[in-house]
């Protein structure tokens, strides 16, 4: 998709900042502000190039070429919707919560599944006021048991004691979300251990595909699908071949807003559980001929390919893995973790809860890595979230609150030599930015504080809508007639945020050691962690 002067100034994307500043939308989604849009496209027509989330790698392009068209790849408008989010939940219920299982095998006795105070309104406000912004609910696990009324198979809701086979908790699930603004995503497994034509590949997909159009067409706008890529046995002992790209095909048809995430062509696995994401974190990825070829084929469509396979290296993104490629896309992380040992709720883990100094420490090694956190807190038995972690999820919100509450460089002086915008990194607007002019890569900034601040925070965003370019970055304080280096860092992105011991300065410095093309800061901000 080729990004011209028209389709960026009519960019269409959900702006839940609207919605939080008391201004009236459209529900499906609003126009982005017009007046940004246009300066990014000002930047891109300056620097001569057409910004898209694709790029073919043609066989005359040099390192350097390729690594300039890496600095133009920017998020789909799904995609930055996404990112900006921030924090997201996991809902793990299903007839595990009951057999006090994680995965089940498809032959559990239905008439366990009865919760007796099931309240999806309470899941999701809960969730609202931890700050979150989209849910995912377990539509359907591993053990094939759907939380909805499937026309399709008989291993669902409607044989159980539930509201007397009467239940339908997506659509309790869906009607909360949509209650309380909330973006809803769904996960249905593409393993199933209950199905009997799970291995039969063509007849298993179109049943997926069956089980899709009825989560997509019953309940409402659906702002995420996730996948997994779970692909064990099924009952007849077979393995299945998953039709990854006609179950896309059709999500883009029914819920085009939707991302597909994990295994999914919108939002990738950052490659681990413990809620820590790289310290270099690229969303531009290299992929290879064959994945060129799939996405090349779809372009005029919308961008679908297969899932890219190994994304559990650490470096998956930096100059070296690019020049390699055959084509770029962007591919950002999402970061998934449970606020308990499991995913499915235990009784004996009530005690084992995250802490909010634990979930702080989630929020920096995932959001504060250019990632999206993906928070499981799974209902309980009685279907309601348990005490102990609400008790958790709220005491880290007040610390959350009480940090980032006040921006300490706020009003400071700025200056920057060959810089367009300097005042634009302390507006509080993502949507606009500092630059250099010329061909700059690397950059000072100078910010002269209104007095002396103590803070052990750093804050950065790109403006990824330009791209994701910082390849290296300093901050340096002004102590006694010395600069001395209080942080350090890699990547930037959306955002990265680095702790380190307490420093008091009346002025600081951030130099941009390494940028892939012109360095695009939206947001600078430092910040004392409360205690």
């Amino acid at each position: 998709m080729w990004l011209t002067y028209s389709n960026l100034v009519n960019s269409r994307v959900l702006s839940d900042r609207m919605v939080e500043k008391g201004r009236s939308v459209d529900p499906e989604c609003c126009i982005m502000n017009r007046k940004s849009w246009i300066s990014v496209f000002l930047l891109l027509l300056r620097q001569g190039v057409a910004a898209q989330n694709y790029v073919a790698i043609l066989p005359a392009d040099s390192p350097a070429d390729i690594i300039r068209k890496a600095a133009h790849v920017v998020p789909s408008p799904r995609q930055l919707r996404w990112q900006e989010l921030e924090l997201t939940a996991f809902f793990h219920f299903g007839i595990n919560t009951f057999t006090d299982r994680e995965w089940g095998d498809g032959k559990e006795d239905l008439s366990l599944f009865n919760p007796s105070q099931l309240d999806a309104r309470q899941w999701v406000r809960v969730a609202k006021e931890a700050g979150i912004r989209q849910v995912i609910l377990t539509a359907k696990h591993h053990d094939g048991f759907c939380l909805w009324p499937s026309k399709y198979t008989d291993h669902s809701i409607a044989n159980t004691p539930y509201k007397n086979g009467h239940g339908d908790i997506v659509k309790e699930f869906a009607d909360a979300c949509h209650a309380y603004g909330m973006g809803l995503g769904l996960y249905l497994s593409p393993w199933d251990r209950n199905s009997p034509v799970y291995g039969d590949s063509a007849k298993y997909n179109e049943l997926f595909l069956h089980w899709l159009t009825e989560l997509l067409t019953n309940y409402g706008r659906v702002d995420e699908v996730w996948f997994d890529g779970a692909n064990g046995e099924g009952p007849n002992g077979k393995r299945q071949i998953y039709a990854f790209e006609a179950w896309y095909h059709l999500i883009r048809r029914l819920q085009p807003q939707a991302v597909i995430a994990i295994m999914g062509p919108d939002v990738r696995w950052v490659g681990t559980e413990t809620g820590e994401g790289r310290l270099t974190e690229w969303s531009v990825l290299p992929v290879n001929a064959r994945q060129e070829e799939s996405i090349a084929a779809n372009s005029q469509k919308d961008q679908t390919f297969a899932p890219l396979g190994d994304l559990m290296s650490q470096d998956l993104g930096s100059r070296e893995q690019l020049v390699k490629a055959k084509g770029l896309i962007w591919y950002p992380a999402e970061t998934d973790v449970s606020i308990r040992p499991g995913w499915f709720y235990h009784a004996k883990e009530d005690s084992l809860v995250r802490s909010p100094a634990g979930l702080m420490d989630l929020y920096f090694s995932s959001v504060g890595r250019n990632s999206v956190l993906l928070l499981n807190i799974p209902p309980d038995r009685d279907g309601l979230i348990n005490d102990a972690d609400i008790r958790s999820l709220r005491g880290w919100r007040k610390g959350m609150d009480a940090t980032f509450a006040v921006n300490l460089a706020a009003g400071a002086s700025v200056l920057s030599e060959h810089a367009l915008h300097p005042a634009a990194m302390l507006d509080g607007d993502r949507d606009t930015y500092w630059t250099t002019t010329g061909k700059d890569t690397t950059a000072k900034v100078d910010f002269e504080l209104t007095g002396e601040k103590t803070f052990d925070i750093l804050s950065l965003q790109e403006d990824i809508r330009v791209g994701q370019r910082v390849e290296k970055f300093v901050l340096e304080y002004y102590d006694h007639g010395q600069w001395k280096e209080a942080a350090s860092g890699t990547t930037i992105g959306y955002k990265r945020l680095i702790r380190f011991p307490a420093v008091t300065a009346h002025a600081v410095r951030l130099r941009i050691i390494s940028s892939r093309l012109n360095p695009t800061i939206a947001e600078f901000g430092l910040y004392k962690l409360a205690q």
